[in-house]
This record gives C-alpha cells, structure tokens and sequence, in this order.
C-alpha cells in the first residue's frame, strides 16, 4: 500500500495536483509495490502478542510524492482453519487520500515442480498489458482461465483477474495443488475484488519455485485509471481480510 502492484513512471495525477514517488522498477520504469514494503513494521503499544497472533502497526510518513497521512494495523493470527490476515489503514490527515492494497504471498508446490501442479483461480476476466506489465483492458480469461483446475506445464503467468468468483462462504480462491493432492490456497473475502498470479518466470532465485497469489483491491496504474481506486476520506478506515491455508 498505498498501491499494489505498478505505478507508470512513478507519476499520477490527484485532485488537480501531479505527483511523482520514487521509481523502484527501472527496468520498466514504474514504481511497484507501494511504500508500506519497504518500511519497518512494529508491535502496536498496548496490543499484547498472543501465540497465535501478533498485530503489527505502521504510520505511514507523508513524502513529497505522496503528502497523505495513514495508520495502519496488519494482524496476523493462526489458527487450525490456517493463517488469518486482516488489515485496517485509517487516514489521519485533513485530505482526501489515494488509496489501494494488495499482498504478496507464494503457494509452494512442496517437493514438486510448478510444471507438474494444477491452479484454481476463482475469475472470470483477465488484466491484459503491454511490454511494460501496465493495464491496457480486459478480456474473457479464455486460455488462461483457470476457474476449473489445470495443469501449469508450459504456462507462463503474471496476470492480473477480476471478475471474481466466490464460493458459499462469500470466499473467492487461489489453490496450487500438488501431484501427491497435498493444495496450498489463498483466499479472500468480499472486501478485495481482484487477483495477481504469478510464476515467477525469469525472476532470479524465484523462477517457477512456486505461485505468487495476490488478493488486492484495485489493478496495476489505479493511480492514475482511477480503476477501483479508493478515495479515503480524512477520519475515515478501510479494512481488508484475506488467508492462507492447507486442504
């Protein structure tokens, strides 16, 4: 956060003021991953960790690309059902704020290689792009829909998806199953609409090891499509729940 995935140039535009954040990808140009990756998170005062939780908290500096003011609390707690993941970012300035999430978890395929897995992914619509990784539409997932379990070999992937399906429980999935039926899986409720998959193709030390599974609330460039983009009002709090687990 404050946005997932890819910023063009590092620059967008917002309530009539251009703004430029540092670029961190330059080979693509594009500033990727927000600024909360890159800084330390830490107990929250007064939040006792448990053994099957700790809360994490970050007040996020306004820079000069980004002059808004956010709190945030990331809980992390584990439980037999798997890991549970909730995030809340208030803002605490007097301006209306830009604002997006999205996180960055690996399914692994265990002992196996991602070429002998099958994926599930819960959507129905894929993100094209161009050279860059940066959005240019959408499209009917076609070859690349995966809403029924199939096989990995020879397919390479960093797609982003919406039009997201979901299960009775209101759950929307990412499930990487092994030859032996062992599945790591992903999920994420009503709070977040849009899936990131990745192989890791031609990423050193990455390569095909495992599956990026991303929930996120908006796709790459929100910043400057304004697609799914939230305006955070001063005051107000934006929560987001998602998990991992083992079926």
């Amino acid at each position: 956060m404050p946005w997932p995935n890819r910023l063009r140039d590092g620059r967008y535009d917002w309530d009539g003021t251009t703004y430029q954040v540092p670029v961190t990808e330059p080979d693509r140009w594009t500033a990727l991953h927000g600024l909360a990756a890159w800084e330390r998170w830490a107990p929250v005062p007064g939040v006792a960790a448990r053994p099957d939780s700790i809360t994490l908290g970050l007040d996020l500096v306004p820079i000069k690309g980004y002059p808004f003011q956010l709190r945030s609390t990331l809980t992390y707690t584990l439980s037999v059902a798997g890991l549970h993941v909730h995030l809340a970012t208030t803002n605490i300035g007097d301006r209306v704020a830009p604002y997006g999430t999205g996180f960055h978890p690996w399914l692994s395929p265990g002992g196996a290689a991602v070429d002998e897995c099958t994926l599930r992914l819960d959507a129905a619509t894929r993100v094209t792009t161009d050279d860059r990784l940066l959005p240019t539409g959408t499209e009917p997932a076609g070859d690349l829909d995966f809403r029924t379990p199939r096989s990995l070999a020879g397919v390479a992937l960093d797609d982003g998806y919406v039009d997201v399906t979901r299960d009775d429980d209101g759950l929307s999935w990412i499930q990487l199953s092994a030859p032996d039926g062992r599945t790591a899986a992903v999920w994420m409720d009503d709070s977040m609409d849009t899936w990131q998959v990745c192989t890791g193709d031609g990423i050193p030390g990455v390569n095909r090891n495992g599956v990026a599974a991303e929930p996120m609330t908006c796709i790459a460039d929100a910043f400057r499509t304004g697609d799914r983009l939230v305006r955070l009002e001063p005051g107000q709090t934006h929560e987001v729940v998602w998990g991992a687990t083992l079926l």
